[in-house]
């Protein structure tokens, strides 16, 4: 569970830095704000920009690596870099977010004195996103193997268990309540071969069967008006199977 929570903290982060990289100028700022707040929730991203922070210059690091933009009009040139190093890439970027968030340096400041081309906030956004937060982004998920397609698979199988596990353990309770009540012989029949298919499905996890199981079963409780909150809930566990 403990990986689990970790996982999903550094996806939610990732997420984040995806929708910088893709997004609005207008809404970098905001966003800026929840990736620093991600950080702050989770102990992996907090240990590794500690440690990516620990010693850095970063007023000295930006006179060198945010340098005005020079010429004007299309023949302008941005002079905004990063370092060549990751770790330093990481402190670099992770510091400008810091002073965007405090309000120091704000993002259209920002984008028309280090960015700006083509007299757009558009198309200078796409460029410091695309020069700055995209690689931060790439290098923190690499730092991350887990956070991968892999890992995101792991966490799927063991989403899928956890909730196969609690499918399994209500289903007892859901039969004494539905085969408890005044049913004919052949509703008696009937429910008594559904519970039993889905125990077995359950037990050997055949997804595909209990969710066609379910649908059956559903019809089974319209008809013999047998509905409530508990087979929802029963219900909710499948669809999330």
């Amino acid at each position: 569970m403990e990986m689990m929570d970790k996982v999903e903290k550094i996806q939610r982060f990732l997420s984040i830095c995806d929708e910088l990289v893709t997004g609005s100028y207008i809404t970098a700022e905001g966003k800026i704000s929840e990736a620093l707040k991600e950080i702050a929730g989770c102990r992996e991203l907090t240990n590794l920009f500690t440690a990516v922070t620990d010693g850095f210059d970063y007023p000295t690091a930006k006179k060198a690596y945010l340098r005005p933009r020079t010429g004007t009009g299309s023949a302008g040139r941005v002079g905004a870099y990063l370092p060549a190093e990751r770790q330093d890439v990481l402190a670099f970027v992770f510091c400008l977010f810091v002073e965007i968030d405090a309000g120091t340096m704000h993002m259209n400041d920002l984008l028309l004195r280090y960015f700006y081309v083509d007299g757009s906030y558009t198309a200078s956004y796409s460029v410091f996103s695309g020069r700055m937060i995209k690689p931060f982004r790439d290098i923190v998920r690499e730092c991350f193997p887990e956070c991968g397609k892999h890992g995101q698979l792991i966490i799927q199988r063991k989403r899928r268990e956890e909730t196969l596990s609690r499918f399994s353990a209500l289903l007892p309770s859901e039969q004494a309540r539905v085969m408890g009540r005044a049913l004919l012989d052949e509703e008696k029949t009937a429910g008594e071969e559904i519970f039993s298919e889905l125990s077995a499905a359950a037990a050997r996890r055949d997804i595909a069967e209990i969710r066609a199981l379910m649908a059956g079963y559903r019809y089974f409780l319209r008809y013999i008006n047998a509905e409530s909150q508990e087979s929802e809930a029963l219900f909710d566990l499948a669809k999330n199977l």
